[in-house]
């Protein structure tokens, strides 16, 4: 067993990853009984439909429609698709068509006779499998050749509205010393039942997530490494309403980060508990077999609740989220478990207490590439004190060894950020991470003092906590409010109308094809 640098009970920790273990079992045998339209609208896109039809609705969305009005999604869009091929000799995307205008003839079909549908969408099947397996296989060559930044990676945004000055300015960003750019989604967009088509240029607060808008930012990104030497990962969202069809979308296109966690969704965007689960157990298979880092919201909680009292709640999630990414197939080496840097500055001692979570995080989670978020809530336009705030975060983060430090911005709480900030942001981590390297290695914390006390008890109020949860269960303890101080109701929230239960007909050939694959 490793030694402890805060002296933590590894016992414990053990412990508590067991009682995680629980909770994310429990939540599966609830999520394998039920599919739901995103579900089955990200398989028709696997089977090669895209586009949309006159009116702008995508076609996905138009045969998920169709099918379930006609009382089949139990059964699978892919059943019915392979019936339709077999029974049709047309394309899915004709098939597609031709029910978008409204000429697709629904009783012809014989949807229980034993027609070989597997043999019949083989060939889209493995077209989809073999584009991804490509794309993640091009990312690790472009790696091999280029390199990448030295973890922490420095992770900056980029979100104008319009994708073609987005990928201008993530361009700018590398040039800087980005090693992640992350493209904020639009507002709202999480709460949309639908994927938007084609390049867009009109958002607010940030840039629709569309398929060919991933294209777009990861060619721009492409271009540039030779220049920069490096290679830049490109992140964006698959949380809300469409989780895994933004998963597969982005996995066709080569992103290498997506914001995937459906406690994030369900608490503070008001998504239905049981559609979100469901959404996310798929999507976290596809970014698993894509090579995609998940990131998880984790530092949301302390946004809304405080950060010394709840900050074991942090703790808890994290090993629940890293569960339910192992049940999906998603390696430790794949998991951004997410927390943050938002201690109240004026409290005493709060940098130590900081750096404590901070380093517990780090040896309870040690192949993670964690994703440390920087101080949001007690920041207050003052962009003096905020960059000394975003410099204390960042001493941190390079003394724990965080796997992605998302960057904080001496303009936080007055406006999105300009370029001029966002070099501002890069300089002081550069300075800082190149200063403190190797402080992690060269300095100890005293025995019985303030980090290890404050470490080991987050632990051991993780654990009660945990406690409570695998008794009374996920759903239930999410309906008390017991992350973020947020309750959420089992049968409210958004979406569950778009869930449906498995027939025995069931059929998704895709979880064997990727769960826990390379």
């Amino acid at each position: 067993m490793r030694e402890s640098k805060l002296g933590l009970d590894y016992k414990k920790v053990e412990g508590a990853r067991a009682m995680a273990g629980e909770i994310a079992a429990q939540v599966q045998q609830f999520v394998e009984n039920y599919t739901t339209v995103a579900v089955e609208r990200t398989l028709c896109r696997l089977v090669g439909i895209d586009g949309t039809d006159i009116d702008g609705i995508p076609l996905p969305n138009l045969v998920v429609e169709a099918v379930s009005q006609k009382g089949m999604l139990g059964n699978g869009v892919l059943r019915f698709l392979g019936v339709a091929v077999n029974s049709t000799g047309k394309s899915p995307v004709q098939i597609a068509s031709e029910i978008a205008g409204e000429v697709f003839d629904f009783s012809s079909l014989e949807i229980n006779k034993p027609e070989n549908i597997a043999e019949a969408l083989r060939p889209y099947i493995e077209e989809s499998v073999s584009r991804i397996r490509a794309k993640r296989l091009a990312r690790e060559e472009s790696i091999k050749k280029y390199g990448e930044g030295s973890r922490p990676l420095l992770y900056v945004i980029v979100a104008t509205g319009n994708i073609y000055e987005d990928a201008i300015q993530a361009q700018a960003a590398a040039r800087q010393g980005a090693d992640v750019v992350a493209v904020i989604r639009t507002t709202g967009q999480s709460l949309l039942d639908y994927v938007p088509y084609g390049a867009t240029t009109e958002g607010f607060g940030g840039t629709y997530a569309t398929q060919e808008n991933f294209r777009i930012m990861r060619k721009a990104l492409d271009q540039i490494m030779p220049e920069t030497g490096r290679y830049v990962r490109l992140c964006n969202y698959c949380s809300g309403l469409c989780m895994p069809e933004i998963a597969v979308m982005g996995a066709l296109e080569g992103l290498d980060v997506m914001l995937n966690d459906a406690l994030y969704g369900i608490l503070f965007r008001d998504i239905n508990m049981h559609r979100t689960l469901v959404d996310q157990y798929f999507s976290r298979i596809i970014n698993g077999f894509a090579g995609v880092i998940i990131n998880t919201g984790e530092d949301n909680y302390l946004t809304t609740a405080d950060a010394f009292e709840e900050a074991h709640t942090v703790l808890a999630s994290d090993l629940i989220n890293e569960q339910l990414a192992l049940i999906a197939g998603i390696p430790e080496e794949q998991m951004g478990l997410g927390h943050a840097f938002e201690m109240d500055p004026e409290l005493e001692n709060a940098f130590l207490y900081e750096l404590a979570q901070a380093q517990m995080t780090r040896e309870i989670f040690p192949r993670a590439p964690l994703k440390y978020m920087p101080p949001t809530k007690f920041m207050t336009g003052n962009i003096f004190k905020g960059h000394i705030q975003d410099a204390l975060f960042n001493i941190a983060g390079i003394w724990t060894g965080q796997g992605i430090q998302l960057l904080g911005m001496p303009t936080e709480a007055i406006h999105t950020p300009f370029m001029s900030d966002r070099y501002l942001s890069i300089e002081n981590a550069r300075y800082i991470f190149k200063s403190f390297r190797n402080i992690g290695q060269e300095v100890e914390f005293t025995k019985d003092g303030i980090i290890r006390r404050r470490a080991s008890e987050v632990l051991d109020n993780a654990c009660r906590l945990l406690e409570c949860v695998k008794e009374e269960g996920l759903f239930a303890s999410l309906e008390k409010g017991t992350f973020a101080g947020v309750r959420r109701q089992r049968e409210g929230g958004k979406g569950l109308d778009g869930v449906t239960r498995k027939s025995p007909l069931y059929w998704n050939p895709f979880i064997e094809l990727f769960k826990g694959k390379r």
